[in-house]
């Protein structure tokens, strides 16, 4: 029988963005970033009450289906405690549905946020679990969690009946790695994107990405000057160009330069990872094209703090 949380408790959860992929690593490799969005909740008497301030604030449902009040749902009910009622308010900073990771903070923020209130019951495996089962892979969620950059795996049960298991190990950072966002002003549906990837690659193709992700693992920790070999990729970035075609221009001409530069997810967002400068002339190129261009420090993992009404 669960406990029932003491009402006036309250958690901040200040949640790091991130950056999936890095472009070989589709699906494996993420990287926390450093814009945030903080989540406040407090237990009540009775009901729901959500707040949305900044991103999202004009779209994003204000009841039970906000991906938020899920996830501090599910890791309640993993808790083994309940809320008699949630006020929820969440003040957004991450870019929505750009591939920076906006879902999946949500998600850490109300697993976070429930775990804080429940007297951290749940260790940073549970939590990576249940974060990660929004989105059914854990690059993003990952990253916030642990911040830095993560290498991050699924286990497939082969009884076809348990969930899947979703794994992480964090990779320190090299100090001199910074991380620019060039963000369009349009979104774009993960699923969507998705969907123009092929159901079969060559064995050429998918030896050129395993060495490559090796590589970057290699880079992002010991060896900036690999980052630009280290985010190569015939995995998924060419098919999603024609879906994506500001985001693939942006790419190519950073490359074509000699800039890291990636589809971050699935887009729409081109990410740059550098340790000098990029050139003004390029940035004010991109803000002319209606770029949004967001200079960001390598994150830590997401932190929570408790306290009493």
């Amino acid at each position: 029988m669960s406990t029932d949380l003491e009402v006036g408790l309250r958690a901040r959860v200040t949640v790091p963005g991130s950056s999936a992929n890095l472009g070989p690593g589709f699906d494996t490799l993420g990287l926390a970033l450093g814009i945030y969005d903080t989540v406040e909740v407090e237990v009540t008497s009775s009901g729901l009450e959500v707040e949305i301030f900044g991103e999202g604030a004009d779209d994003l449902p204000r009841d039970g289906s906000h991906l938020v009040v899920k996830a501090i749902r599910q890791a309640l009910k993993a808790a083994d405690v309940d809320a008699p009622g949630l006020k929820v308010t969440c003040t957004n900073n991450i870019p929505q549905s750009r591939g920076l990771g906006s879902s999946a903070s949500a998600a850490v923020a109300g697993v976070v946020a429930a775990n804080t209130l429940a007297g951290d019951v749940l260790d940073t495996e549970e939590i990576v679990q249940i974060s990660s089962s929004f989105e059914g892979h854990p690059d993003n969620a990952a990253a916030s969690v642990l911040g830095q950059a993560v290498v991050s795996w699924t286990d497939i049960p082969v009884d076809g009946v348990s969930h899947p298991v979703y794994r992480a190990v964090q990779l320190p950072v090299h100090p001199d790695i910074k991380a620019t966002a060039l963000v369009p002003s349009f979104h774009a549906s993960t699923n969507a994107v998705r969907k123009v990837l092929p159901s079969h690659v060559t064995h050429t193709d998918a030896r050129f990405n395993v060495s490559r992700t090796a590589v970057m693992t290699v880079a992002v920790q010991h060896h900036p000057e690999l980052l630009w070999e280290g985010t190569r990729d015939r995995l998924h970035q060419p098919y999603r160009a024609d879906v994506l075609p500001v985001t693939a221009e942006w790419v190519n001409r950073l490359r074509n330069r000699g800039y890291a530069a990636y589809l971050s997810g699935a887009g729409p967002t081109a990410m740059v990872l550098h340790r000098d400068p990029i050139d003004p002339k390029i940035i004010e190129s991109a803000k002319s094209d209606g770029l949004r261009v967001l200079d960001l420090e390598i994150a830590g993992p997401v932190t929570a703090e408790l306290s009493r009404a």
